[in-house]
């Protein structure tokens, strides 16, 4: 028993070894094949300290409650329960082997004790949740549909396997030292022990063998099978996780949100006035994805957090995070013996590589090679393959960031598909035909509606014309210096009737306030945010300079008053907000800009508004995914609603980090939404079932949106007559605003 135990498990720990060993060799290379960047290798001791935090606090994977506490253990049970194993090796050649210095260490006994147990109940309780969420049961709804199942069963199984093997190891030692009595040092395993009291010595020490060449067994099988499978993720993400994590997009361990990246081009930014002649713009083959792009693609662990957070994927459409992230994946590694060996096309779509160099490329990999990276999935007249994402996939992104906000990972989402659509509108021209009227209109007019420069002025003649208020221009009405705050209105503020609501309340709440503020009236433009989501980097260059250009000329005539420093741009749009504050330092402008709920909810706490007219109703609050999100600007609106009496605020089901997005973002304000539900109808199905008064939001895309779908269900008769939709700003004003006292009664003389 003693010498096959030996022979296999010293078989099995070669050959698992070297399979493992070559195969993670061959991941580093097929990484190495994405495009350069030296952006991630700043402040290493910052990204360090993240990898541990991360790890140690789950910090993304507390957020799930017991699924969370269950994976910690298994993680960490993998990998300091490591010398169970080598105390296996050596239980193969004496029975009662125990590791040196620590062997007998009561501290080290126990913690084997317990961590190996909550190991395994981890596992079973994770392999419990993928049982109960199977999508042959839950469809969509299953965050594991489109996972790889086996692969995910069999790590699972292999980690139980494991427990299991540590567990009876530990009783069958307990029994050979004779233990008869409780112990500490066998705190869980000691009814084990019990169970095996008066086995015969000799018996005892072949189950040690067995089990202990069962230990080392299943270990190295699953190292054999991930050894054969380099691209298995979930098996992967075990040793990825904790480089993709070091490498992640922001130094300061922040999540890959907000701003996008600037274009590059084989890891420079792409300089748009004198572009170099080899350029690349964005992302055409998959080898044009940085190699932080490539390693995301194989550290995806196939959990579906990202999925079932998804908008797009949650109202019928073909776009999953999680899918389009495997599908990139199983690209990559298919191509990957045709770039290794140094195959690829050049800008023009010649072939690099000589004919010697790709004589041993096997054909398969030669024709995942000519595959082109977007298009439709039917093959080509002569065979060849189809597209490895699809049109309505990579169109189907809001780029909300739920995907990003939720990958336990650190996979950058959206900025892969953002640079997949930069190639696609920049160089194709291909990109959903009514996206093309809001281009033409901001190449034209600067505000996607195409209205004339003179129209964004229209708000404050009504403004004025309704309550007297007159909004000074700054440099025209009013001297830069004596401006406290340089309110940033937006296209939609300006031109989008609802949202002139907005903008106007706010103006109205910043006068009352005695706030001393101006705007840039016609020198505004649209700061570019739905042309770059949309891909057309270069208009979002062109709107970008001119916008920088024009506030740092305000701005530096402002901060030449008494104010000095504390010159600040609000903005009620959060797209703008975002863009402004974000994306213009890329282009050379650093301001401090503030969102409009910000500055109101300052006002109140100084005295400076009060709101004490009751507003009645039931109220829910609506998370825009550019405020909330994507700059963590949740409490603000929350706090104002809580001030305005009267209102009683009632969250819903997704909200906050979880929020569900109104389904304008990433440009899709201007697409038609063909495929599935509209998101805008999920988000008020889901906030029709609170049974709200008022529908609240800081945003004028949001705003829009669920107008639009509250009408339609008071059409349908499916929503009360008086349920509308606000912005915080209104609610606040119609709490601010003195009620009008009724004139007196006449006396009778």
């Amino acid at each position: 028993m003693q010498l096959a135990a030996i022979v296999i498990s010293l078989v099995t720990f070669v050959i698992g070894t070297a399979l493992a060993a070559r195969a993670a060799l061959y991941i580093y290379k097929v990484v190495r094949t994405g495009s350069a960047d030296t952006t991630r290798f700043g402040q290493p001791a910052q990204r360090a300290a993240t990898v541990v935090k991360e790890f140690l606090g789950h910090t993304r994977m507390n957020r799930w409650g017991v699924v969370g506490v269950a994976h910690w253990f298994v993680a960490v049970g993998f990998f300091s329960l490591v010398l169970t194993l080598v105390n296996a090796f050596g239980q193969l050649f004496d029975a009662e082997f125990v590791l040196p210095v620590i062997g007998h260490w009561l501290p080290w006994n126990v913690f084997v004790e317990l961590i190996g147990t909550l190991t395994t109940l981890g596992i079973l309780v994770l392999m419990a949740v993928r049982l109960l969420s199977l999508p042959s049961r839950a469809g969509r709804k299953s965050r594991f549909a489109g996972s790889i199942a086996w692969q995910a069963f069999y790590v699972e199984y292999t980690i139980l396997g494991i427990g299991l093997c540590i567990m009876m190891l530990r009783g069958l030692e307990g029994a050979l030292e004779g233990v008869d009595s409780y112990d500490p040092a066998y705190l869980v395993s000691y009814p084990i022990a019990a169970a095996f009291h008066g086995t015969a010595h000799g018996t005892l020490v072949n189950l040690v063998y067995l089990f202990a060449m069962l230990k080392i067994c299943i270990s190295f099988a699953w190292a054999i099978t991930i050894g054969v499978n380099p691209s298995m993720g979930v098996a992967w993400h075990r040793f990825l996780a904790f480089f993709n994590i070091y490498f992640k997009r922001e130094d300061d361990g922040g999540t890959a949100l907000g701003a996008l990246r600037p274009m590059t081009s084989g890891g420079a930014p792409i300089d748009f006035e004198d572009p170099a002649d080899d350029a690349v713009f964005g992302v055409s083959q998959v080898e044009h994805f940085s190699w932080k792009g490539i390693l995301d693609f194989s550290t995806c662990t196939e959990c579906g957090r990202c999925q079932s957070q998804c908008p797009a994927w949650n109202t019928g459409k073909p776009l999953s995070p999680k899918l389009l992230i495997m599908s990139l994946r199983e690209h990559a590694f298919a191509k990957a013996p045709y770039l290794l060996a140094g195959g690829g096309k050049s800008v023009e779509g010649e072939e690099r590589a000589t004919a010697e160099q790709l004589a041993g490329v096997p054909a398969a990999a030669l024709a995942e090679a000519e595959r082109p990276l977007i298009g439709t999935a039917e093959a080509g007249p002569n065979g060849e393959l189809g597209g490895v994402i699809d049109p309505d996939v990579l169109w189907s992104c809001t780029t909300c960031g739920a995907c990003v906000e939720q990958c336990p990972v650190d996979i950058e989402h959206i900025d892969h598909i953002v640079d997949m659509r930069r190639y696609q509108v920049m160089i194709e021209s291909s990109f959903p035909t009514e996206a093309g009227t809001m281009l033409k209109n901001l190449e034209n007019k600067g505000n996607p509606w195409g209205l004339a420069t003179k129209a964004r002025l229209d708000w404050v003649k009504e403004l004025k014309k309704e309550t007297g208020i007159e909004v000074p221009v700054i440099g025209e009405d009013i001297d830069p210096a004596e401006v406290e705050y340089l309110y940033w209105v937006g296209c939609a503020g300006a031109l989008e009737d609802r949202a002139k609501k907005t903008t106007k309340a706010f103006a109205e709440l910043l006068h009352t306030a005695g706030v001393k503020f101006a705007i840039l009236g016609k020198e505004e433009t649209c700061t570019g945010d739905s042309p770059r989501r949309l891909g057309n980097e270069f208009l979002f260059q062109m709107l970008g300079a001119q916008n920088v250009e024009t506030l740092n000329a305000a701005l530096e005539a402002a901060s030449e008053g008494v104010m000095g420093p504390t010159k600040r741009i609000v903005a009620t749009c959060p797209h703008c907000f975002n863009t402004i504050a974000n994306e213009y330092p890329q282009l050379g402008g650093h301001f401090e800009v503030i969102h409009h709920t910000q500055l109101l909810q300052h006002l109140i706490d100084e005295g400076k508004l009060l709101p004490v007219n009751p507003v009645e109703g039931l109220i829910t609050y609506h998370d825009p995914c550019y405020l909330g999100r994507h700059n963590k600007v949740y409490t603000p609106p929350r706090e104002i609603i809580g001030k305005v009496p009267g209102l009683r605020n009632e969250e819903m089901h997704r909200h906050k980090e979880r929020g569900f997005c109104c389904g304008a973002g990433g440009a899709r304000m201007w697409m038609e939404e063909r495929i599935g539900k509209r998101i805008n109808t999920e988000r008020v199905d889901e906030a029709l079932s609170l049974n709200p008064d008022i529908v609240s939001t800081a945003c004028p895309f949001c705003l829009v949106m669920l107008s639009d779908s509250v009408n339609g269900k008071k059409n349908e008769g499916a929503a009360k007559e008086h349920l509308k939709v606000v912005d915080v700003a209104q609610l606040l004003l119609e709490s601010v605003k003195a009620v009008p006292t009724a004139e007196a009664e006449p006396v009778d003389a």
